[in-house]
């Protein structure tokens, strides 16, 4: 059965484009990570799940073994300065907490450990690097004890982010400073101030701007130019288009990444989520606290409610949309129930590779999931039966989906005000007298058991197991 190809909307073109990756034994991909001053909010739950889908892809595409992501992580920022000042705590503590955090939860997403998570704090001499490069071949000046990049010197600025000067002027939030030779040059390097963190360089004490982070990570792990380059629409400008502009001036490239993706805006319940507004939510929040609907949600459940919309369209995060996505994957998890396991020679539906190599078609995907899940049932028997569940499986794998056991999915999301020990010993306790034969009380245990929202499934092997009904 022949592969589809990939195809990508590349956000440089404008256009979608079939995947041709530089060498197909080394396939890389880069995305831009977390500025870890803070818990990640749900909005920045949305670029991790895409292109952890996308991962997933190229892995299935091209083999785990020729695919290499870095997903950076930001420990240098000003933002984490002033919150680590505020708190009272250093720096180093603050950035490691709060990236602690944020591992725990992507885990909960049921994202994939990237292949390297580079910090730019371990990345300065690269940084240095790249700057006297741009100084050596007339992109960038240092002025003031500041280094900066020469927005004129390189012709095709812009053309990532298709602005105007006008607004790019207003895109970049230019800042006015007496050593800078033209509005738009955007710092490389600035001096530390007194209790700030800084580095020694050709230019004094200083630390890296934003955007020459990464141009510097993704050159150290994945070369001067690679495949894919991934994050938010609101990274094209100033972020991405800086990155291409540091990156080509250097090393005299055409370009940067051959591919641009970007994923869309979210808003909470129909509006942008603010803080002024009080619909701010992390993904912490809505996996820890009952701040989003009045409970708890699985990780699962926030992949699954992001995949229903394709990743280039806003999406509208809401309570419903959430309880929908539990439901269906209530209804996955059962259906799967009794296989465990895989089967490496069931082949991935050939309708829902095309749709997700068609640009990561996720409401496509997803609704060829739900067919699958139909076909994985009657009239089928036996084993046909069997391989149309493994074959629904193996898609919902591919989207990060169906990942643990039937049984822990439903315990854990056992209401806390249900002892799960208790319920143990009840099932226990029917077990003895079923042994017994004392059919009386094993029913009245049953009753007991679902007036508490416990159902009992009793299987061959004369154990017991459980799930909370819903």
């Amino acid at each position: 059965m022949s592969t589809p190809a990939l195809k990508i909307y590349n956000t440089l073109t404008r256009t979608k484009e079939a995947f041709e990756p530089i060498d197909r034994n080394n396939v890389r991909m880069y995305v831009c990570g977390p500025t870890v001053y803070d818990y990640a909010h749900i909005g920045n739950a949305r670029p991790l799940i895409v292109f952890d889908v996308l991962y997933r892809l190229l892995r299935h595409l091209y083999g785990p073994k020729h695919v290499k992501y870095v997903r950076n992580i930001t420990d240098v920022d000003d933002k984490i300065n002033a919150r680590a000042a505020q708190r009272g705590i250093t720096i180093r503590e603050l950035t490691e907490a709060t990236n602690k955090v944020f591992q725990e939860d992507v885990r909960a997403l049921g994202c994939l450990e990237p292949d390297v998570q580079p910090r730019a704090t371990e990345h300065i001499a690269q940084m240095i690097a790249i700057i006297e490069r741009l100084i050596e071949s007339g992109h960038a000046y240092a002025a003031d004890g500041h280094v900066l990049f020469d927005v004129p010197s390189m012709p095709e600025y812009g053309r990532l982010s298709r602005r105007s000067l006008d607004e790019m002027l207003a895109g970049a939030r230019v800042d006015v400073a007496p050593y800078k030779r033209g509005d738009m040059d955007f710092v490389l390097w600035k001096p530390s101030k007194e209790g700030e963190p800084g580095w020694e360089s050709p230019w004094g004490r200083g630390r890296p701007g934003w955007h020459i982070e990464c141009s510097a990570m993704s050159w150290k792990h994945l070369g001067e130019t690679f495949d894919i380059h991934g994050g938010g629409i609101d990274l094209v400008f100033p972020h991405h288009e800086n990155e291409i502009a540091q990156s080509c001036c250097a090393f005299g490239r055409d370009v940067m990444a051959r591919y641009w993706m970007h994923n869309g805006f979210l808003q909470v319940e129909g509006e942008k989520m603010s803080k002024s507004l009080g619909n701010f939510v992390t993904i912490h929040e809505l996996l820890h606290t009952e701040k989003f609907g009045g409970r708890k949600w699985p990780g699962e459940v926030l992949r699954l409610a992001m995949l229903r919309t394709h990743y280039r369209q806003p999406i509208d995060w809401t309570v419903k949309a959430l309880e929908e996505a539990e439901k269906t994957l209530d209804d996955w998890y059962k259906k799967v129930e009794s296989i465990e396991t895989d089967k490496a020679e069931i082949q991935l539906d050939p309708d829902f590779a095309e749709a997700l190599c068609d640009d990561l078609n996720f409401p496509k995907a997803v609704s060829i999931l739900h067919s699958l899940y139909h076909k994985a049932g009657p009239p089928l028997a036996g084993k046909e039966q069997i391989d149309a569940k493994y074959r629904f499986k193996k898609a919902a794998h591919l989207l990060g989906l169906l990942q643990g056991r039937t049984s822990d999915w439903f315990e854990q999301r056992t209401p806390i005000e249900i002892d799960k020990q208790d319920i143990e010993k009840l099932i226990s306790a029917r077990l003895a007298a079923r042994a017994a034969k004392n059919w009386a009380e094993s029913d009245r245990i049953r009753d007991e058991l679902a007036a508490m929202g416990i159902a009992l499934k009793d299987n061959k092997d004369g154990t017991t197991t459980w799930e909370v009904k819903r």
